[in-house]
């Protein structure tokens, strides 16, 4: 029998997943994914899945959610993995766990003592830490004899150097773990190893650029991070789809004296600002590109600027500019913002090859820059569950 891997990233109302097979001790092909949706009390749980090529949609259930459907979806995916797993065994699950605090910086086995650490720092990552730990729950009940992994977004930040992650704050408050950590690491992974197929300058100064409805930028030399625009939360530097970004503390000081707690900023500055707050419109942007709304415009700029902005940042702190890749969901998919993003950097002899930059369409690895540009230019789709199934495989290894 053939052996598997799955890995799960798993949201407040979703889980996105992938069934890698495992050849000896080395990752093969996706067997199945999918994206389950609606988990939410009240939700209408649906589900997407990919196999032989072919996606499928799914109901999973005819109401709305009454009771436990993180569950319901969980009884499906076991179903489906069974139909369409060609009898693979599933032997590990990976989970992406967004926060791995001072302690993890690799990947570890899951034990109730690591889950104990790892629930100490919900409040670093109040609106994923919680749903990630949850679903590890759920899936070592519902896969009891195999191997769970955490796999870790801080842990590819570990490197920076202190000037970087310390806040100019008093000592004894970067000795309580107040100090900025970087998120997004399993996709930088991911680009970072990607990039070093197909490019000589991988190993230079380079900027990535994980743009979705999360978004963050990361300056690497050598492979390795040396910046990164989110800091302590993933709510810091770039404006998100509902996230606000860099923001100045006095706002903070105004809204408490002006008698909001900490639960409506935390809402308003997690769930009802960036792309949204500034839109009225909506957090996808796609549907602010199909907008009329003046709203809708103004929030694209206001996200490519920010981006351009912290571009000329980690420029100046990488000393110059040898490669520039794109990833995540608007990265990947959105044209426009990466003309506009490189357009701005044109004073850094950056050029985009237009007609590359039209076909890039998020599928496949693209170089976007013409001949003439000083720097390369990427497209890198993403893929954070196979870096989480790689540290699976070793570790199962090593087990």
């Amino acid at each position: 029998m053939s052996r598997a891997i799955l890995a799960v990233n798993s949201g407040s109302s979703s889980i996105k997943f992938a069934l890698y097979r495992l050849v000896q001790r080395e990752l093969g092909e996706v067997i199945l994914s999918g994206l389950a949706e609606g988990l939410e009390p009240g939700g209408q749980p649906r589900a997407t899945l990919r196999y032989n090529g072919e996606q499928y949609a799914l109901t999973l259930l005819a109401e709305p959610v009454t009771g436990d459907a993180f569950h319901a979806m969980l009884t499906l995916l076991r179903e489906q993995i069974g139909l369409h797993s060609d009898g693979a065994q599933i032997v590990a699950v990976a989970h992406r766990v967004v926060h791995g605090g001072e302690r993890c910086a690799d990947s570890v086995v899951v034990d109730e003592t690591m889950l104990t650490y790892l629930r100490s720092l919900h409040h670093l990552a109040p609106l994923h830490q919680p749903h990630n730990l949850d679903g590890v729950d759920a899936f070592r009940a519902a896969f009891p004899d195999c191997l769970h992994v955490a796999c870790f977004d801080t842990g590819f930040h570990a490197q920076m150097p202190e000037q970087e992650y310390r806040f100019a704050l008093p000592a004894e408050l970067s000795q309580q773990g107040i100090r900025r950590y970087g998120f997004h690491g399993l996709s930088y992974r991911y680009v970072a190893s990607h990039l070093a197929q197909v490019s000589a300058r991988a190993g230079q100064r380079v900027i990535m650029a994980h743009l979705g409805n999360g978004a963050s930028l990361c300056a690497m030399r050598q492979g390795v991070s040396i910046a990164t625009t989110m800091g302590f939360s993933a709510l810091d530097g770039l404006m998100m789809g509902s996230r606000c970004g860099a923001l100045d503390p006095g706002v903070l000081l105004h809204l408490l004296q002006d008698g909001w707690d900490a639960k409506r900023i935390e809402s308003t500055l997690y769930k009802q600002s960036g792309l949204l707050g500034v839109s009225g419109v909506s957090a996808d942007m796609r549907s602010l590109r199909a907008s009329s709304d003046p709203r809708a415009a103004l929030a694209i700029r206001m996200f490519a600027y920010r981006i351009l902005r912290e571009c000329g940042a980690l420029t100046a702190v990488l000393g110059g500019i040898d490669a520039i890749a794109f990833t995540g969901g608007i990265g990947e998919h959105d044209v426009q913002l990466r003309a506009d993003v490189i357009s701005g950097l044109h004073y850094l002899g950056l050029r985009l090859d237009p007609a590359a930059n039209q076909a890039a369409d998020g599928n496949a690895i693209c170089a976007i820059h013409s001949t003439d540009s000083s720097a390369e230019i990427w497209v890198i789709p993403t893929d954070e569950g196979r870096i989480a199934a790689q540290d699976a495989a070793r570790l199962l290894a090593g087990v």
